[in-house]
């Protein structure tokens, strides 16, 4: 082995132990610091010499310094590229496998040729979803994958079970959130919305309506159907 090797052996072992340390620094400090912290996922350096990214909660993201001196809590922006890199990292994150979603939890609807996919996540009682549901009204050749995911009443819930129980889940649910007409009270297994809505909390689906495109990207909020088209494009 020659001594160039060697060197550059070494020089990595030097870097990982010192990487380590100040992980195992981080790690230590905070805990010890702020209890009230959750479990720390994990800690990673970022494009600022002597700042660490700090991960808990799965997608909640902090910085800190080499000694844990100093917590931040905000958004990191790379201000020649103009690029919000606490987003980024968010998104990538929370990104969502789409062709690993339980599709037997939702009902379908499917306009034109459907070739186009679309899962969504929302509410009956949700203001916001209804308005979005008349613009996606626009959207054509498309193939919605509906989650039911009542979260902001015990009514939500019961209007979901009427829609989920319905002969015909599609029409029922476009009555309620376009026609305004109340879906009738149903009966059946509706286990699957009380699995829409672990699924939702697993990937921090705090709101609705929450858009889930087929790359894995979320949009949150009544989007209108041009940014809908642009995204499916």
């Amino acid at each position: 082995m020659n001594l160039r090797l060697i060197t550059l052996l070494t020089c990595a072992l030097l870097a990982a132990s010192t990487a380590w340390s100040q992980e195992a620094a981080i790690r230590k400090n905070l805990t010890e610091r702020i209890p009230q912290l959750q479990k720390i996922d994990e800690v990673s350096k970022t494009p600022i010499d002597g700042l660490y990214e700090i991960r808990v909660n799965g997608v909640d993201i902090y910085y800190t310094d080499a000694q844990a001196n100093y917590l931040i809590q905000g958004n990191l922006i790379d201000t020649k590229q103009k690029r919000n890199l606490t987003e980024e990292r968010v998104d990538k994150l929370t990104a969502i496998n789409f062709d690993a979603l339980p599709f037997k939890d939702a009902f379908t609807i499917v306009r034109g040729n459907g070739k186009r996919k679309l899962a969504v996540f929302e509410d009956p009682n949700c203001g916001y979803c209804k308005r979005f549901e008349k613009d996606l009204q626009k959207v054509n050749n498309v193939t919605i994958y509906m989650f039911l995911y009542p979260i902001l009443s015990a009514d939500s819930g019961e209007k979901s079970k009427a829609i989920w129980c319905a002969k015909d889940k599609a029409k029922a649910w476009q009555d309620w959130m376009v026609r305004d007409i109340t879906p009738p009270a149903a009966s059946c297994d509706s286990a699957a919305i009380g699995r829409n809505v672990e699924l939702g909390h697993r990937f921090k689906v705090t709101g609705t309506p929450t858009l889930v495109f087929t790359d894995g990207t979320r949009v949150p909020g009544a989007v209108g159907a041009d940014q809908v088209e642009k995204r499916l494009n």
